[in-house]
């Protein structure tokens, strides 16, 4: 079975065909709701993180967390996560860039103080520290009393939207070069383009692209911004947008508008892929 992507693939033809669950449930998700959009919680207390994937959870195919921004962590948190991302059928990606010796990130991410494995359907990782770390989570999210086997799968952090981000060119590539390597648990990257050439028949890989903002281009910590509509064009797969949702005045109306934007952008991007194809 190839599970080569190319361009003019919906995401319900790489359901049918992506060899991991996780990866297979997110894109029905997405393509029964309409929506790639990725929202970005960036909260520091249990009760706005909630009530923000309770608001802008009909509207999202992932929310995104930084679980160790929450001042107030408990049960209450995981809990509260996981009852809504069943009720708004949505998967929960925590932004949590682990790095570190194998060993160590097991321990992080399986029976950690922040329970990143209970919760979190996807979790990504720099391989900074070398292929070790993609080795130790993939061992434990597939051993076989892991608790939530097929149920969880892994991003490897390929790029980053900070100016003068050094997630550039060979460790760009090397994540490019090992994500094969690993099928049983990682589905894609973090990244600001497709990096997967179609030609490579290397496999499907998910791009989530960060810095998704349609009225800034960027701010006064370095971050850089680009639209919905470009970073598809680009080949992202899912946009994760933050302030520009929920710092907007009406977030509900302004999380519509990003999932408009990003579903008309991959529908066009799909039927533009087709017709490529179609005249080979």
């Amino acid at each position: 079975m190839s599970t080569t992507h190319h361009p003019e693939q919906s995401y319900h033809e790489r359901s049918l065909h992506h060899p991991h669950p996780v990866a297979r449930r997110l894109f029905q998700i997405a393509e029964l709701k309409k929506s790639n959009l990725v929202i970005s919680a960036d909260f520091t207390d249990t009760k706005a993180l909630l009530a923000c994937a309770d608001k802008l959870g009909p509207y999202i195919a992932v929310f995104k967390t930084h679980i160790d921004l929450i001042a107030d962590f408990s049960d209450e948190t995981v809990t509260g996560l996981k009852y809504l991302a069943e009720k708004h059928n949505f998967l929960i990606f925590e932004d949590r860039k682990l790095v570190d010796i194998g060993h160590t990130v097991q321990k992080q991410y399986h029976g950690g103080a922040l329970r990143l494995s209970e919760w979190a359907d996807l979790v990504n990782l720099s391989i900074l520290s070398g292929d070790g770390i993609v080795e130790a989570l993939g061992q434990t999210i597939n051993a076989p009393d892991f608790p939530y086997k097929g149920e969880r799968a892994l991003l490897l952090l390929a790029e980053m939207t900070t100016k003068g981000s050094r997630a550039v060119g060979p460790y760009t590539e090397q994540c490019v070069e090992l994500a094969p390597a690993y099928p049983n648990s990682v589905i894609g990257f973090v990244a600001t383009r497709a990096l997967t050439p179609p030609a490579t028949g290397a496999g499907d890989f998910i791009v989530f692209s960060t810095g998704i903002n349609m009225s800034a281009q960027g701010d006064a910590l370095g971050q850089q911004y680009q639209t919905p509509q470009s970073a598809i064009a680009r080949g992202s797969d899912f946009v994760i947008a933050g302030r520009g949702i929920y710092a907007a005045a009406d977030p509900v109306a302004a999380a519509i508008a990003y999932r408009d934007a990003g579903w008309n952008a991959y529908v066009e991007r799909t039927r533009q892929g087709r017709r490529t194809f179609n005249l080979r």
